[in-house]
């Protein structure tokens, strides 16, 4: 499937905000804040679904600019949200008595955060080469009866389609993101598989795929993404700067007729007791 990265190339070795997205950049909190428009809700449903209300410890992996961790508290009335970040910038400002701001890196192993009733990790463990060995990690951190959810990107590319300009640069993105920071969407497939490695029970899963509307957020965040993106895209050899002006034009146009990149959530629940 020409959306996978190549299958033998090792990624440069840099990490996610660093060389590419920046959370000190101009725009960067907007780009991110579009695609929340539309997953928020989704994952929010799926949270509350799960049994995230009162009562609960939650952790927030990831949390970027705070808009699921908000929501917990706000909507699902969760008694205390912990988010966690290597960068808080976009944080530091909705720290309160029920909100806790954590400066950390999954990576590291000297964090330890706590333990928690509910995990939730979303476009974070696709960016982490060491993404098997982060899951046991989450997992060991839930209280018992807590629940695990991890969520990230999927694609369901149109097979017959390869040559389109939205294709191509779509295909560029993901060989572009391999290369530069080790994300690979590969395997999020497997994540309800890893969870019931862990040990955790009443596993499920399901998969989300937002309408691409010509200006909506959605179609905004993958424009400002390969606008982001554009040398990193032509050093693939798969776009040049003409295609990716007309992938770009794509998203504006009311013609855009595409399925975009979708989002799958796994969850399981440690054993009580």
């Amino acid at each position: 499937m020409t959306s996978s990265p190549c299958p033998g190339e090792a990624p440069a070795g840099g990490r996610y905000g660093e060389g590419l997205f920046e959370p000190e950049r101009a725009g960067e909190a907007d780009r991110i804040d579009a695609a929340a428009l539309v997953y928020d809700p989704v994952t929010t449903a799926r949270l509350r679904a799960l049994g995230a209300g009162p009562g609960m410890r939650c952790l927030e992996v990831g949390a970027g600019t705070g808009t699921v961790a908000r929501r917990l508290v706000e909507e699902a009335g969760v008694d205390e949200v912990v988010a966690l970040d290597r960068d808080t910038g976009a944080l530091d400002g909705l720290a309160g008595p029920r909100l806790r701001v954590m400066a950390g890196d999954l990576t590291d192993e000297g964090l330890e955060p706590g333990v928690f009733d509910l995990i939730h990790a979303r476009f974070v463990l696709m960016h982490l080469p060491e993404r098997r060995r982060i899951v046991s990690r989450l997992a060991g951190w839930l209280a018992p009866g807590g629940r695990l959810v991890l969520a990230d990107a999927v694609e369901l590319p149109d097979v017959l389609d390869t040559s389109s300009a939205y294709r191509r640069t779509m295909d560029a993105m993901w060989q572009a993101l391999r290369a530069t920071i080790g994300t690979d969407i590969s395997g999020v497939p497997g994540y309800p598989h890893m969870l019931r490695e862990e040990g955790l029970r009443e596993v499920g899963a399901e998969v989300y795929c937002p309408p691409l509307v010509a200006g909506g957020p959605l179609a905004r965040f993958w424009s400002e993404t390969w606008s982001r993106m554009r040398p990193e895209l032509v050093a693939t050899g798969r776009v040049d700067d003409a295609v990716i002006d007309e992938a770009l034009a794509c998203l504006a146009s009311p013609l855009l007729a595409e399925l975009g990149p979708g989002m799958a959530m796994a969850w399981g629940r440690r054993p009580p007791g």
